[in-house]
C-alpha cells in the first residue's frame, strides 16, 4: 500500500513520505498527515519475537513507502545501535502495577532519542532520494529534550546545520547544560526571554516567511525541522508501543488481542499521538490517558471541547510539559473534523487570533479514546515518593505526573486493564526535583545540581548516566540569548545570510 502525506490545512496534498521529512511542516502552515492508515501486515503474536530494530523495520515500512527496505534498514541500524546503554532498546519495568515503559537509555537520557536518533538518518537519506543540492537547516523549538537529543543526533552530519532555540529559566539546569555543551562545528542553541510557547511560535514564523525561504534559497539553505511537526519524528515513536505490546505478549502477561491501556505525559501532544497511530493500524489499545501538569489545557480540553491557551502559564518541575499550544493535537483535531481541511484551518485561526476553539460534539464522541487527567506538583512528587519507597523504583517529576493521573484514573474507573507508562527522562535529569520528592525540599537545599545527582546515585544505588557525567566538567559552547522578536535575524546572523 503506497501512502502519501497531506497537509492538514489542505494546501498540499501527494507528497511522498521522504518528501514531508525533508519539508517538517506543510507550505500552508499545517502538519503533514498519511492520506489513510495502513494496518500491520504480520500478526502480533509474529512481531512478539522480534528486536527494536526488527520492529522497527515492521511497523516504519508502512508509513514510509517510499524508502526500499535497504535505505529503512540502514537507517534502523545506524540509529539503534550502542548509542543506547541496554540491547531492548526501549525495556518496560514492572512496578506499583504499572509496566514502565522507558524511553530513556539513548545517549540523552529522554524520550526524544527514540526518534531523533534515526530522523538524521531519514533526513540525509530523503535528500539523496530528491536531488537536494542545498544545505538543510533543522530549525527546532525546545521545552528542554528535543533541542539536546536533535543537536546530538545532526552534530556533524554532513548538508545540515541545527540552530535550537530553548525558554531561558524555562529547563532544568541538566537540560541547560547539555544544550550549551553540544559539540559539532553546524550546531548553535539560544536561549529566548519567553517560555517554550514563544519560541515554537517564532519557529512558525520563520517556516512560514516565504521572504525568508527566498533569501536562505538564493544562499543554498533549505529549512526542516525536528520537531514533533515533523511526520519523521512521529513515526518512529509509533514503534515502541508495539514493541511494549509484544513483550508484554511474549512474557505472558496479555494474550494476543487483548487490549491495553497507555498512560503517556504530555505535552505537545506528539508521544500520545504516536500511541493512537499504533492503534489506528491495530494495535489493540483501550485508553489513551492523557496525562497533564499544572498547565493542564489538554486536561481542560478532553473535559469540555474546548482549547483555551489564554491563561496563565506556570513553570513546574516537569518542564517539558510546560506547554499552552500543544502543536500535535491539530493532527487529530483534523482526524476528528473528517479530514476536512477547511474546519481544521478555521479552527486553527480562531486559535491564533483569538486564543481558542471550541470543537463539535461529533467531533468530541471521535476522540473518546482518550482520558484527560492531571496532577500538580505535589501529587506527582507524593507517587515518585510512594514507588520509590514501595517499590525501589525511580521515575522522574515527568513519569511522576503520568503515575499520578494513572492513579486518578484508576480510582475514578475501577479500570484495572494492563496499563503501559510512558517513562519519558531519566530521574538524573531532573535530580533535585526527584530528590526533593522523596526526601523533602530540605534534602537539596544549598546542593548544586551534580552534588544531588551523587546523591540520588547513593540514595537508589544506580549509576549516575553517562550523559549526565560528560557535562559535569564540559567546556560551555554556546551562550547565545535573544528575544523572540530576535529570532529571525539571529538565524540569518548564523547562517551569513
Amino acid at each position: 500500500m503506497e501512502i502519501s502525506y497531506e497537509s492538514t490545512r489542505g494546501g498540499q496534498k501527494g507528497v511522498t513520505a521522504s518528501q514531508a521529512i525533508l519539508q517538517g511542516l506543510a507550505k500552508d502552515g499545517g502538519l503533514f498527515m498519511p492520506n489513510q492508515f495502513p494496518r500491520l501486515d504480520k500478526s502480533l503474536k509474529e512481531l512478539a519475537p522480534l528486536s527494536y530494530q526488527e520492529t522497527a523495520y515492521e511497523i516504519m515500512k508502512l508509513f514510509l513507502t517510499d524508502y526500499t527496505e535497504e535505505e529503512l534498514k540502514d537507517c534502523i541500524a545506524k540509529a539503534y545501535d550502542s548509542k543506547f546503554d541496554t540491547e531492548e532498546i526501549a525495556p518496560l519495568a514492572k512496578a506499583d502495577g504499572t509496566y514502565f515503559l522507558e524511553l530513556y537509555h539513548g545517549n540523552t537520557i529522554a524520550f526524544k532519542d527514540m526518534a531523533l536518533s534515526i530522523l538524521p538518518y531519514l533526513m540525509t537519506t530523503a535528500a539523496r532520494k530528491n536531488h537536494v543540492d542545498k544545505e538543510i537547516v533543522i530549525l527546532t523549538a525546545t521545552s528542554g529534550d528535543t533541542g539536546k537529543a536533535a543537536m546530538a543526533g545532526f552534530a556533524d552530519v554532513p548538508g545540515t546545520r541545527i540552530i535550537v532555540f530553548y525558554p531561558k529559566d524555562g529547563v532544568s539546569r541538566i537540560q541547560e547544560l547539555q544544550m550549551r555543551t553540544q559539540k559539532g562545528d553546524n550546531t548553535c542553541v539560544a536561549a529566548i526571554e519567553g517560555n517554550f510557547d514563544d519560541a515554537q511560535t517564532g519557529v512558525k514564523k520563520i517556516f512560514n516567511d516565504k521572504e525568508l525561504e527566498r533569501e536562505l534559497a538564493e544562499k543554498g539553505f533549505q529549512l526542516s525541522s525536528a520537531n514533533s511537526i515533523n511526520i519523521g519524528r512521529l513515526v518512529p515513536q509509533i514503534v515502541y508501543y508495539v514493541y511494549a505490546y509484544c513483550k508484554l505478549l511474549e512474557n505472558e502477561v496479555i494474550k494476543e488481542g487483548e487490549a491495553i491501556n497507555v498512560v503517556v505525559p504530555t505535552g505537545n501532544f506528539g508521544n500520545i499521538l504516536a500511541a493512537y497511530f499504533a492503534k489506528r493500524i491495530g494495535l489493540p489499545v483501550k485508553t489513551l490517558i492523557c496525562a497533564s501538569n499544572e498547565n493542564k489545557v489538554l486536561f481542560d480540553f478532553f473535559s469540555t471541547g474546548t482549547y483555551d491557551r489564554r491563561r496563565e502559564f506556570i513553570l513546574t518541575n516537569s518542564p517539558s510539559m510546560d506547554i499552552l499550544i500543544s502543536s500535535n493535537l491539530e493532527r487529530l483535531i483534523y482526524l476528528s473534523a473528517g479530514c476536512d481541511a477547511q474546519t481544521n484551518r478555521e479552527l486553527m485561526r480562531e486559535l491564533s487570533e483569538q486564543g481558542s476553539y471550541q470543537v463539535t460534539e461529533a467531533m468530541r464522541a471521535f476522540m473518546s479514546d482518550f482520558y484527560g487527567g492531571y496532577a500538580s506538583q505535589e501529587e506527582s512528587g507524593a507517587v515518585i515518593r510512594h514507588i520509590f519507597e514501595d517499590c525501589g523504583y525511580l521515575i522522574d517529576t515527568h513519569t511522576g505526573v503520568a503515575a499520578a493521573v494513572y492513579e486518578k484514573y484508576r480510582k475514578e474507573t475501577g479500570d484495572e486493564t494492563v496499563t503501559v507508562a510512558a517513562s519519558t527522562a531519566s530521574p538524573y535529569k531532573f535530580a533535585p526535583s526527584v530528590m526533593a520528592a522523596i526526601k523533602g525540599p530540605e534534602a537539596v537545599k544549598g546542593m548544586d545540581e551534580f552534588a544531588v545527582v551523587d546523591a540520588l546515585s547513593a540514595l537508589s544505588g544506580t549509576p549516575v548516566p553517562q550523559a549526565v557525567e560528560e557535562i559535569r566538567t564540559a567546556a560551555i559552547r554556546h551562550s547565545r540569548e535573544c528575544a523572540p522578536a530576535e529570532m529571525k535575524n539571529l538565524v540569518k546572523n548564523v547562517l551569513g545570510v
